[in-house]
């Protein structure tokens, strides 16, 4: 019987992988045995990360590229690198993003706008664009982006985030009916308020232990760590029948 929890000989490229629920997922790669590549922007991050995921599964190669997603050139730069140094991409996590500056709709500015969307949504058309022609090639592949609960939950003063992330959640779908017949699955995941980098200052403000986090369910925050074992299952043969389909993480908060 094959052991849906193995990824010996995959190779799982994940954006924005040296932080927060990238290298979470990146994590839970390694501990099954992927090969994993990591693309950051932030030099130090990538090493950190490279030198902790190496530690924790020292027999699978792994590797950090700096990647602005939002630079098409660097994206494709980035892939045949990726290709040239492990020689395939069987899964890509499409993760890299960055948070929104608060800002009243009519004040937002059209730089602010576009700097989010350049990385959240414009970064994961290139990524994907550059990498499906190779999966298309070996007929095989699983894409997974990395949505938010702010694509249902509203999100006042932050909609250039919500809806980047809800448009990712629609890639997924689309492409799960494109890429079907070439043995591609794509997928979303989508968060809830998780502890990161980019969410440590609100997560620890009174006005989110007081008003958001009653709202969970599970009574805490999301950590990187809920995201491993799925990472695994939505690279692997496990989920060979899942596509196109929103994965909700959330301690139960979208539905309380």
């Amino acid at each position: 019987m094959t052991d849906l929890q193995d990824l010996t000989g995959h190779v799982a490229l994940v954006t924005g992988g040296n932080s927060g629920i990238g290298l979470g997922m990146a994590r839970g790669l390694r501990k099954a045995g992927a090969a994993v590549v990591i693309w950051g922007t932030n030099a130090e991050r990538n090493a950190a990360a490279v030198a902790e995921l190496s530690a924790d599964s020292p027999d699978a190669p792994v590797a950090a590229f700096r990647v602005d997603v939002s630079d098409e050139d660097a994206v494709n730069d980035g892939v045949a690198r990726t290709l040239e140094t492990f020689g395939a991409i069987d899964s890509c996590f499409a993760n890299a993003g960055v948070s929104g500056r608060p800002s009243p709709i009519d004040t937002m500015t059209t730089a602010e706008w576009r700097r989010v969307m350049g990385v959240n949504l414009d970064g994961q058309f290139f990524t994907v664009r550059a990498v499906a022609g190779h999966m298309k090639q070996r007929h095989s592949g699983s894409i997974v982006f990395t949505s938010s609960v702010s694509m249902t939950d509203g999100l006042p003063f932050a909609v250039h985030y919500a809806a980047s992330k809800a448009a990712l959640a629609a890639m997924a779908r689309g492409l799960a009916v494109e890429l079907a017949r070439d043995g591609i699955r794509a997928n979303a995941i989508v968060p809830g308020w998780t502890k990161a980098a980019m969410t440590e200052d609100l997560l620890e403000s009174p006005a989110a232990q007081t008003k958001i986090l009653p709202r969970v369910p599970m009574r805490r925050w999301g950590v990187p760590q809920d995201f491993e074992a799925l990472a695994v299952w939505l690279a692997g043969p496990g989920s060979g029948y899942v596509t196109g389909q929103t994965i909700v993480v959330d301690g139960g908060y979208s539905v309380f």
